[in-house]
């Protein structure tokens, strides 16, 4: 898989979505608080990961 692309499923971690979507790592923090942003899951108590539809929906409204 290329490092660019994403899943068709599954989850996805912070580095793979600053691939496709290229923010700070702060300002997509901050865009989650204010719920900008897709809001993530906890996978453990140091494992945070968002949904890759999630992902996907988000990118195709900001391409709108």
């Amino acid at each position: 898989m290329p490092s660019n692309t994403l899943p068709e499923t599954g989850y996805v971690r912070l580095p793979s979505i600053l691939r496709v979507f290229p923010v700070s790592r702060s300002n997509w923090w901050e865009g989650v608080r204010q719920k900008r942003y897709p809001q993530p899951v906890k996978l453990g108590p140091r494992i945070t990961a968002w949904k890759v539809e999630d992902i996907r929906a988000f990118l195709a409204a900001q391409g709108q």
